[in-house]
């Protein structure tokens, strides 16, 4: 009776788990990007938008005054968990900057922030009499 011995061939094993686990970190990264970008790009859109509510607000309540329309401005940026930066009434036209951090680490890196002005329509400057 002979014993047998197995030999191990000679090659490329253990590669294949290499490269998956290459592709995987590969991929892992890609997503971690895309989901970084995608988060910045909604924080950029809530400024917006935000900045544009509080100006509206600010505008509709310009004839009491700077302080007060300016109040309202940043009673809606807080209430749409943002930070009002900036906030003056010219006239009758309320200018504002609203910032809005993104979540988690990204937050700490800084804010999207936006401008916004808002006041009576000019309807001479559209052509309309």
């Amino acid at each position: 009776m002979t014993a047998s011995v197995s030999r191990r061939p000679v090659g490329d094993h253990g590669a294949t788990a290499v490269l998956v686990l290459a592709l995987a970190g590969l991929l892992s990264l890609l997503g971690a990007t895309t989901s970084a970008v995608a988060a910045v790009a909604v924080a950029r859109q809530r400024a917006a938008a935000v900045a544009d509510l509080s100006a509206l607000a600010g505008a509709a309540h310009a004839l009491a005054g700077e302080a007060v329309a300016c109040g309202w401005a940043r009673r809606i940026a807080v209430a749409d968990a943002a930070r009002l930066r900036s906030c003056q009434l010219r006239g009758d036209v309320v200018e504002v900057v609203a910032e809005v951090r993104p979540p988690g680490r990204l937050g700490d890196l800084g804010g999207a922030t936006a401008r916004a002005r808002a006041g009576p329509a000019d309807l001479t400057a559209a052509g309309t009499r």
